[in-house]
């Protein structure tokens, strides 16, 4: 009860910290069924591929050893187990490649649904691994009865497919006892073709549904309640580093703001390389020159570059440079201190005009 008011309270989806932490603990979501499906796929190739040449070698094989049955001596126990070791040997050079296939298949399936990482945080021993109680919420939770949903599924797929391969075959099935047995293997393969192909097609479906599911319920697991992200917040907001990241992607934006209003500037006046200030007055506006950029240094020198492909008028005024980079304000009206000597410059551009001009202040 307790646990579906905590689940029914957490309505938030999980924050990208949140889903960060979980993962570096090891808690990802995996599907079971995707390598199985992708064990079935690679044990199909290499039937396609292989399985005709590796049956007929060990169909060669124990031809020549069964043709002489007169050579083995079944005696005793140990000659029985010597036949037995000849024959496994021969039988592992066909189902071994068959193996390989069949469990790289598997890996490559949970490699590529997740990148391998090695976390102590699972093998950890914890009490709700051993609790009866967490044991039965487990197997008849939402979670164990979607895997006896999808164990069900597999029985009935399973046992679907075998029957439809063997009712469709029975003919050629009943004719083996009549035929030639070098026959024997070639039906052999291709019923087992037959058998994978359905069930691959039926486990894609299984495997489509199985990935979904898993990703919805561990997103739902993940699924945070408003005081949590509060919590969230305020702990993020208190680390030095998370301020000063903060504070690092404010300036970057204003920077990059500064930097696309400068081609709007009416003029820029600069100190020559150390301190940049654009500005923008119109008499259709009205009201005291704004503020658009400014900055010091390389800041300055790119504030001034833009100004100069977009033909804006550079004037080098030291002081004025300087004393206005101290005071004004981005998107702000210049001080009234500092209307006389910028109403000037202005006066000096709509009589004069140019691009660049220095004035003699310093």
């Amino acid at each position: 009860m307790a646990e579906s008011e905590d689940r029914a309270s957490k309505t938030e989806e999980p924050t990208e910290k949140k889903i960060r932490d979980t993962i570096e603990k090891g808690n990802l979501p995996v599907s079971r069924e995707a390598p199985i499906l992708a064990s079935f796929l690679a044990t199909m190739a290499f039937i396609a591929f292989e399985a005709r040449q590796a049956g007929s070698r060990l169909a060669e094989s124990l031809e020549t050893t069964f043709d002489n049955p007169l050579q083995w001596d079944l005696e005793t126990s140990r000659d029985a187990l010597h036949v037995l070791s000849v024959l496994a040997s021969q039988s592992a050079a066909f189902v071994l490649p068959a193996a390989i296939f069949f469990a790289v298949g598997g890996i490559l399936s949970s490699i590529l649904q997740n990148p391998p990482q090695i976390n102590f945080e699972r093998i950890k021993p914890k009490a709700s691994n051993v609790s009866p109680v967490s044991g039965a919420t487990r197997i008849f939770g939402p979670k164990g009865l979607t895997e006896f949903g999808k164990a069900v599924f597999k029985f009935i797929m399973i046992g679907a497919v075998v029957s439809s391969v063997l009712v469709s075959n029975i003919s050629a099935i009943m004719q083996t006892m009549h035929s030639d047995p070098v026959l024997l293997p070639e039906l052999i393969l291709s019923l087992a073709m037959k058998l994978l192909s359905g069930v691959a097609i039926a486990t894609i479906l299984l495997v489509a549904a199985d990935i979904a599911l898993t990703r919805f319920h561990w997103r739902r697991d993940l699924r945070m309640s408003k005081q949590e992200i509060k919590d969230e917040m305020k702990q993020s907001e208190g680390d030095p580093m998370v301020k000063q990241r903060q504070r690092q992607i404010a300036r970057e934006r204003t920077r990059k703001r500064m930097m696309a209003a400068v081609p709007q500037a009416t003029l820029v006046i600069a100190n020559p390389t150390h301190y940049a200030i654009a500005l923008r007055y119109t008499r259709e506006e009205g009201g005291a020159p704004v503020v658009l950029a400014k900055g010091t240094d390389l800041v300055a020198l790119k504030i001034r570059e833009i100004a100069e492909e977009n033909e804006i008028p550079v004037i080098e005024d030291k002081l004025l440079a300087r004393s206005m980079y101290e005071h004004v304000e981005i998107d702000q009206m210049i001080p009234p201190e500092f209307y006389k000597a910028v109403a000037e410059l202005i006066y000096y551009l709509h009589t004069r005009g140019g691009s660049k001009v220095a004035l003699a202040t310093a």
